[in-house]
C-alpha cells in the first residue's frame, strides 16, 4: 500500500484481483506473455495488418471532442517524417496530463485504419529515457494478465509493470533474493539462482536466459509438489501396515479356469498380478487402477475380491449411484452363483428388515461380499473382517466418506481405487502421486469401435431415420442434453424441448421415450433408467446423469445434443454408453451450424479417435487441468504459477524422479546440504492434503 505508484485503493484491488498482499507475492506476478520490442519502425513502413511495432518520435499536437464519460482525445505523432493519428476514449485526463508535446516518446501499438486513415487506439508512449530500463536490455516486454475491474480502475498492464519495476529499483535495490533450491540441485540441472530468475521474468536481459529462468521456475514449483507427495507416499507406506493375503486358493482357481466370461486381456492379466504383489507385502495396498469405458475393470476387481475372500477376509465395492450398485451387484452376483459365495446388496432403498439381516450376517462374517452406495459408510454398517475396500468412480465420494470405510477394521483394508475417467499422465502424477497407479489399456475381445458422426443441427433428419433403424432391429438409443430447462445465456437445446419434439418425432405406442435429469427426486430416476435397462423403453433422453457406470449392452446409439458444450473427456464418457455389446454401435454428436475453430478441433479429435487416454490427453491441452471432469472437479488442490501440466510433462518427470533420488538417500532431509529443501516444504506445506486418496 505505501510503495510508489500503489496506494490504499489499488492495493485493495491487488488482493482482491491477484491474491497479492505484499512485496513477495507481488514479484510472483509473472507475465504471461512476451513481446519483442527490440525492433524500430519508421510510420512509411506500417500499414493496418502490422502487428504490434514501435516508433520513435513526438506529440506535435493534442485536440479533443465531447465531455464527461464521451470524451476523447486525439494527437498527432511525428517520427521527425511522417506523421499518424493516436485516440484514446478512456483516462483522458490522466494523458493530458501525463504526456507533453514535444518530448521524445517510444510509441508502442498495433496500427488500425479508421475512415481510410491510419491510426493508434490507447498505444503505450514511453520517455526514450525510461524505456531501456522498463525493457531490460533484450529489448523483451512482459505482458500481465489484468482484469476488467483492475482496468476500470487504471490498474492496467503498464502500471503493473511499473509497480514492479518499482518493487526492484526501490526496495530490493542493494538486496539479494535468498535461494530457494540447494546449489547441488542448481549444478546437477543448470539451473540461474532465484534473484537472477526472478528479475529476467520480469524485465529478460536475453530470449535465451528468459527460457532459462522460465524452466529454473517450472522445475522448482513441480520438485516441490513431488516432494510433498512422494513424502506423504513414503511416510504412509512405513507406518500402516496392511493385512498378507499370502495364498490364491480355490475360489480364484475356479472361478478363473471354470467361470471366467471371457479371456482376459493382457492388460487384465498384469493389473491383476500388479494387484497380487501388493496384498502379500505385508503394506496396505493403495492403489487406483485406470481403465477406458468398457475394458474390463470390474472383472479385474472380481478377481481381487476373490484373492481377499481365499484368504478368509471380506470384500465391500462402493459405488456413486443406486443403479451402478444394482449393476455391480446383478454382475457379479450372476458370476459368483456357481461358487455359493454369499454376495449382497446395501443401498438407500433396501428395507429396513432387509438392511437389518444383512447388517447382522456383514458382522458374524456370513456375507463375504458387500456391494453398495454411501449406505455402507453409516456407522451401523459393521464388518467381521473387512481385508479389501474397492472403490468405483472415486471422485465422486468425498476424502471424508472414504476416510469413513477405512476405519471399518482396526487394521485399515487393502485399497483399490477405480475409475474410468482416464487421467493423463501429467495430472495423474500431480493429483494421485501417492497411489500406485494400473492401467487396463486394451478392450476384451469381440468390442467393435464405435462409429463416431459429426453433424450439424441442420441436418438432424437423417440421424432420426438412423435411429428409427436401429429400433426395429430391436436395439436402444441416448439422446443426451447439455441444460434441463432453457437458458437465457444461452442458445442451446435443452432437455425439456428436446423431449417434446422427441415425442413428436418418435410418436407412442410405436415408441416408448424415458427422461431421467439430475434434479429429479432419486427413486423417479432409478425407475426411469431401470425402464431403460430392462428394455421398456427404447430412448433414453437425458442429461449427464448417464455419463458413468450405465451398462445397457442392446443401445447402440448414443446422440449428444450439443455438443460444443461439452468437454472431450465428458463426450468420451458418454460415448462409451453405447458400444457394450458386440453390435456395431454408433455416437452422433450435433452442433449448431454455426462453429468456432475450437469446436471444429475437437469434434475432429472425437470422430478421429476412441483412445480415452490420448483424449484426455487433448483435453488437458485444451481446456487445463482445472477444468477437467472427472480430475478435480472444483480445480486444481493447489495454484500453479508458472508451470503448466499440459505441456510441461517432461519437467515434472525430471522433477519427480530426482525429489525421489533425493528422497531414498536422504528420507527424512536430514542431511546439511538439503536444509533448504526442509525448510521450503514447511513453508510450502499446504492445508489439504491433496497427494492422499485414503
Amino acid at each position: 500500500m505505501y510503495l510508489k505508484g500503489v496506494g490504499p485503493q489499488r492495493a485493495a484491488l491487488l488482493q482482491s484481483e491477484l491474491k497479492v498482499n505484499n512485496l513477495e507475492e507481488m514479484l510472483y506476478v509473472f507475465p504471461f506473455r512476451y513481446v519483442d520490442r527490440s525492433k524500430y519502425y519508421f510510420i512509411k513502413d506500417i500499414d493496418a495488418t502490422s502487428s504490434y511495432v514501435q516508433i520513435v518520435g513526438e506529440i506535435i499536437r493534442f485536440t479533443s471532442h465531447g465531455t464527461g464519460t464521451q470524451q476523447k482525445l486525439f494527437a498527432t505523432f511525428s517520427d521527425y517524417h511522417n506523421t499518424v493519428d493516436l485516440v484514446w476514449f478512456k483516462g483522458v485526463k490522466y494523458i493530458e496530463n501525463k504526456l507533453k508535446i514535444g518530448e521524445k516518446y517510444v510509441l508502442y501499438g498495433k496500427p488500425s485504419l479508421y475512415n481510410g486513415k491510419l491510426n493508434f487506439t490507447h498505444p503505450d508512449l514511453d520517455p526514450v529515457d525510461e524505456i531501456e530500463t522498463k525493457l531490460g536490455n533484450g529489448g523483451i516486454q512482459g505482458v500481465y494478465n489484468t482484469t476488467e475491474k483492475m482496468k476500470k480502475c487504471n490498474l492496467t498492464n503498464k502500471v503493473v509493470q511499473n509497480i514492479i519495476q518499482t518493487i526492484f529499483s526501490q526496495e530490493l535495490k542493494n538486496y539479494h533474493l535468498p535461494e530457494t533450491l540447494p546449489a547441488y540441485v542448481l549444478q546437477q540441472f543448470g539451473l540461474p539462482n532465484l534473484d537472477t530468475s526472478i528479475r529476467n521474468l520480469h524485465f529478460p536481459e536475453s530470449n535465451i536466459l528468459l527460457q532459462r529462468c522460465q524452466f529454473r521456475m517450472k522445475f522448482e514449483e513441480l520438485f516441490y509438489i513431488q516432494m510433498q507427495i512422494l513424502r506423504r507416499a513414503n511416510a504412509r507406506k512405513q507406518s500402516v501396515q496392511g493385512f498378507i493375503f499370502s495364498r490364491i486358493g480355490e475360489y480364484f482357481n475356479n472361478f478363473y479356469h471354470n467361470h471366467l466370461p471371457f479371456e482376459l486381456t493382457g492388460a487384465q492379466k498384469r493389473v491383476i498380478k500388479e494387484v497380487r504383489e501388493d496384498v502379500r507385502s505385508g503394506r496396505q495396498m493403495n492403489r487406483l487402477i485406470q481403465g477406458d469405458v468398457g475394458s474390463g475393470k470390474t472383472l479385474v476387481a472380481l478377481m481381487c475380491i476373490l484373492i481377499a475372500l481365499d484368504n478368509q477376509f471380506q470384500a465391500c465395492l462402493m459405488a456413486p449411484t443406486e443403479i451402478l450398485a444394482s449393476q455391480h451387484y446383478s454382475g457379479i452376483s450372476q458370476m459368483l452363483q456357481p461358487l455359493g459365495i454369499q454376495v449382497r446388496l446395501l443401498t438407500g432403498s433396501t428395507k429396513m428388515k432387509e438392511r437389518r439381516e444383512i447388517m447382522e450376517n456383514l458382522e458374524n462374517g456370513t456375507i463375504q461380499i458387500i456391494i453398495g452406495t454411501h449406505a455402507l459408510l453409516e456407522d451401523k454398517v459393521k464388518f467381521h473382517n473387512l481385508g479389501l475396500a474397492i472403490i468405483d468412480e472415486q471422485h465422486r465420494f468425498g476424502v471424508a466418506q472414504r476416510a469413513k470405510l477405512w476405519g471399518k477394521n482396526s487394521c485399515p483394508p487393502h485399497v483399490l481405487v477405480m475409475t474410468a475417467t482416464p487421467i493423463p499422465r501429467t495430472l495423474a502424477m500431480t493429483l494421485y502421486g501417492d497411489l500406485d497407479i494400473s492401467v487396463i489399456d486394451e478392450l476384451p475381445p469381440g468390442r467393435q469401435p464405435i462409429q463416431t458422426i459429426h453433424r450439424t443441427d441442420n441436418h438432424v433428419g437423417p440421424v432420426y431415420d438412423f435411429v428409427r433403424k436401429e429400433i426395429a432391429k430391436g436395439r436402444q438409443a441416448y439422446v443426451v442434453y447439455p441444460l434441463i430447462k432453457e437458458s437465457e445465456a444461452a442458445d442451446f437445446q435443452n432437455l425439456e424441448d428436446g423431449f417434446k419434439k422427441l415425442q413428436q418425432i418418435f410418436p407412442e405406442p410405436q415408441y416408448h421415450l424415458s427422461m431421467v435429469h439430475g434434479q429429479m427426486p432419486n427413486a423417479d430416476k432409478d425407475y426411469e433408467m431401470q425402464k431403460f435397462v430392462n428394455g421398456q423403453t427404447q430412448i433414453l433422453v437425458a442429461t449427464t446423469v448417464i455419463e458413468v457406470g450405465v451398462n445397457v449392452p442392446n443401445a447402440s446409439v448414443m446422440i449428444i445434443e450439443s455438443a460444443e458444450r461439452f468437454g472431450l473427456s465428458q463426450l468420451h464418457q458418454l460415448r462409451g454408453r453405447v458400444g457394450r455389446g458386440s453390435d456395431q454401435s454408433y455416437c452422433f454428436l450435433i452442433t449448431s451450424v454455426k462453429q468456432t475453430s475450437a469446436t471444429r478441433e475437437r469434434m475432429d479429435i472425437m470422430t478421429s479417435s476412441t483412445d480415452g487416454f490420448a483424449i484426455s490427453e487433448a483435453d488437458l491441452k485444451l481446456r487445463g487441468p482445472g477444468d477437467l471432469e472427472g480430475t478435480q472437479q472444483s480445480g486444481m488442490p493447489f495454484e500453479l504459477k508458472m508451470a503448466d501440466l499440459a505441456r510441461d510433462g517432461q519437467i515434472l518427470q525430471a522433477a519427480r524422479d530426482f525429489a525421489r533420488s533425493i528422497l531414498e538417500d536422504d528420507p527424512n532431509l536430514e542431511k546439511e546440504n538439503n536444509r533448504i529443501i526442509k525448510d521450503q516444504l514447511a513453508l510450502r506445506a499446504p492445508a489439504f492434503n491433496w497427494g492422499a486418496i485414503s
